[in-house]
């Protein structure tokens, strides 16, 4: 993001200054003699909402924007949730549709890299870019906000979470397999959760006796971090669905971010990557290929049984121009993720 430097003054709240300079908020907003402020690395300071607080309330004409590695309610140190005064947007990597802003990256080298900056512009990718960024994140971020002290374990279930990414998640299989603690697992979760280093999607059901009704799937938040912690050196070229199933999720809490998604399964193994439920009675499903003639209508038709009304897509990364086919009963709009947004869903 370029910053217009005559109008904008920018604090790095990652520098041990920042927090003197900060400590009369008052003060500091009256010497400010630029419109916009942009506090960087915010969830540093030891009273954030504080200062945010009386930005908003006394200085209302001031812009005032906050970054952070979390969300504002990641930390004890936000206990003002500042309902009202704020406008949460959620950054996530590099998106499909902004690709065509990096010349010289293609979307392979976006899956393999990631979507992060540093690695996608990378000329090669660093293993140990990933390792740096693992250890960093807790040392960081996470250790701060949360009081984890434990290192090893936080990464072994970290790294856990990344290589089963787009898989679904048994808590209890989990916890045997890394060797921690129930509630050890549930607290280290619901802190990638809240701080969007992992999304959880949990299954869509309306009381069928053969649907999954409690086992979420779990997303890692970069393609980069999926390749690096399973391994994939490349990925093959089987493997990239998976990948790409990931950059349509982004894609739908990029532009939908109000809307809850979900995904269905039944015990059978019938399964639709993505649904949103649009109305009383109409779901949306999204189904993510690769390839757009690997898909099968099969279980298009199951859910459809259950679930008649809704529109249907089908979201490839090669396709000109959308178009719509038949495939039975059910009409399927087969575009890229630009098209989500271009005809309308969710």
């Amino acid at each position: 993001m370029a910053l217009d430097k005559e109008r904008t003054l920018y604090i790095n709240c990652d520098l041990p200054e920042a927090e003197s300079s900060l400590s009369d908020p008052v003060a500091f907003y009256q010497s400010c003699d630029k419109p916009m402020i942009v506090f960087d690395e915010i969830h540093q300071l030891n009273d954030p909402s504080r200062l945010l607080k009386i930005g908003a309330d006394m200085f209302p004409k001031l812009k005032i924007l906050a970054t952070g590695s979390s969300t504002l309610a990641a930390t004890k140190k936000f206990s003002d949730t500042l309902t009202g005064r704020k406008r949460v947007v959620h950054l996530l990597p590099v998106l499909f549709d902004e690709l065509e802003s990096f010349d010289s990256v293609s979307l392979a080298t976006r899956l393999y890299h990631g979507g992060l900056p540093a690695a996608l512009l990378a000329s090669h990718r660093s293993p140990a870019l990933y390792r740096e960024w693992v250890d960093s994140f807790f040392a960081r971020d996470v250790q701060r906000l949360f009081g984890f002290r434990d290192l090893n374990r936080f990464s072994t279930f970290f790294e856990y979470i990344l290589k089963l990414s787009g898989g679904q998640l048994e808590l209890m299989k989990a916890a045997t397999a890394i060797g921690i603690s129930r509630p050890t697992l549930d607290s280290h979760l619901n802190a990638l959760e809240t701080m969007h280093a992992a999304t959880i999607v949990r299954p869509f059901h309306n009381g069928g006796l053969s649907e999954i009704t409690k086992m979420p799937k779990v997303f890692a938040f970069d393609t980069g971090f999926v390749c690096w912690a399973r391994g994939w050196n490349p990925p093959r070229p089987d493997e990239l669905g998976l990948l790409w199933e990931h950059i349509v999720l982004e894609h739908l809490q990029a532009h939908f971010p109000d809307e809850t998604i979900r995904y269905w399964r039944d015990k059978q193994g019938h399964e639709i990557d993505f649904v949103v439920h649009t109305g009383r009675d109409e779901v949306d499903t999204i189904e993510c290929k690769w390839n757009a003639d690997s898909f099968d209508s099969g279980n298009l038709s199951i859910f459809r049984k259950a679930y008649p009304k809704g529109r249907n897509f089908l979201i490839c990364p090669n396709v000109q121009l959308p178009r719509r086919k038949k495939f039975g009963d059910h009409e399927v709009l087969i575009c890229t993720p630009k098209g989500l947004s271009t005809h309308g869903t969710v």
